[in-house]
């Protein structure tokens, strides 16, 4: 499904740079995070909210990722 503006949670999960699974979880149990419109059995989200969100809760990094000693 191709709507302007909406992105699926497909989409959402690759732009957040996380698992499919996950972005469900953030659905339900992450306060002031996107919440999806239902059209047909596809779940669209505002993909400029999801960006915002993004940009307000950057991503973490992993310890392997930070360089330090393991």
């Amino acid at each position: 499904m191709n709507i302007p503006g909406m992105a699926t949670t497909e989409q959402v999960a690759e732009i957040l740079g996380i698992k499919k699974e996950s972005v469900y979880i953030y659905v339900r149990r992450l306060k002031g995070f996107p919440q999806p419109t239902k059209v047909g059995r596809t779940l669209l989200f505002d993909e400029a909210a999801v960006r915002q969100w993004r940009e307000e809760h950057p991503a973490r990094q992993r310890a392997s990722d930070s360089g330090g000693n393991v």
